[in-house]
């Protein structure tokens, strides 16, 4: 076990590192930087008297004018050593001061929000492989369904309207406005947990509704295998039955897509947050992108990919323990 540990935990820093190049140079694809995209919009705003220079200045300032390889390792030197991920063009401020606010935020409501997925999927599903084709199992289909076919956006905007229409309140944001700059507390945490259940709640009914129909198809799967003939005939009661083995095998599903069950959440949170006006990473690494702010946005992109990958080399270890019929050769 521990070597099969080690073994991953390997792959995953090379994983990491692989990632770090990826991230740097899928940013530098498109063409022209930072200089060109701020040149061209003070072109457009009738700034027609620049200096000849003032281009090739800029970019030797922000060192753009060097090859990609080196402005790579400065890079990549910067976060090893002093844990900075460079300087946000866009914002005028330290990328890792930007990544350090919003990264947290980012991350509990991803966490809330796997948890809330978790504990509606995993009853339910067990609930409409027991009672196939009951009321109840239809009723639960017909609410996946509608969860899988309503974008989450279109959610956040009808709660908008009706929160506005009918409570005359604003469900913006994820604090009060006497709790927006103030600095945490207890009263303020209080006041983020008041308003973070409405955005867990839109962004985890789609991922809710797919695992509904993955944990009934996997338990209809299991219940129905011969070592759950043989545990019931040797007079197994049939609650303990259920939990011990079938929902325990069912389970793998959701262990094994804990590694990108991050990113598919960011990825349903980025215009939820727009829409709400969320302090999460998804409006200011979609601006860094649209601006190409490099700095900003493979520093965002490398801290997320980060996540993705220890969440999967947690899975794999979790999955191995959870699932005996796994050989780990």
């Amino acid at each position: 076990m521990w070597r099969y540990i080690g073994k991953r935990f390997l792959y995953m820093l090379f994983t990491i590192w692989v990632v770090t190049v990826i991230s740097f140079v899928v940013i530098q694809l498109p063409p022209g930087d930072f200089v060109s995209n701020l040149v061209s919009q003070m072109v457009k705003s009738g700034a027609s008297n620049l200096p000849p220079d003032f281009e090739s200045k800029m970019r030797e300032m922000y060192g753009l004018n060097e090859p990609v390889f080196v402005q790579y390792f400065k890079w990549l030197g910067n976060i090893l050593t002093k844990g900075q991920f460079g300087y946000s063009f866009l914002y005028q401020r330290d990328a890792s001061a930007l990544i350090v606010e919003r990264l947290p935020m980012t991350f509990m409501l991803s966490l809330f929000t796997l948890l809330f997925v978790w504990a509606a999927a995993i009853p339910i599903g067990i609930y409409s492989a027991v009672r196939q084709y009951s009321p109840g199992d239809y009723f639960f289909t017909f609410i996946g369904f509608i969860g899988l076919a309503v974008p989450n956006f279109l959610l956040a905007l009808l709660c908008l309207f009706f929160a506005y229409r009918f409570f005359d309140q604003a469900m913006i944001g994820l604090f009060s406005a006497e709790f927006a700059d103030a600095p945490w507390s207890w009263a303020k945490f209080v006041d983020m947990l008041q308003h973070l259940w409405i955005p867990v709640l839109i962004i985890g009914i789609g991922g809710t509704a797919g695992l509904i129909r993955t944990m009934r198809a996997n338990m209809l799967d299991e219940l129905h295998r011969p070592y759950v003939e043989t545990a019931r005939a040797k007079g197994l009661s049939e609650r303990r039955l259920l939990w011990k083995y079938p929902v325990r095998h069912a389970l793998n599903p959701f262990v094994s897509t804990l590694g990108w069950a991050l990113p598919a959440l960011i990825a349903g949170e980025v215009i939820v947050a727009i829409v709400l006006n969320l302090p999460t990473s998804g409006p200011v690494l979609l601006r860094a992108l649209m601006a190409q702010d490099m700095f900003l946005a493979s520093g965002f992109i490398l801290m997320l990919s980060a996540l993705t990958v220890i969440g999967t080399f947690i899975s794999d270890v979790l999955l191995a323990w959870l699932d005996p019929r796994i050989r780990l050769q």
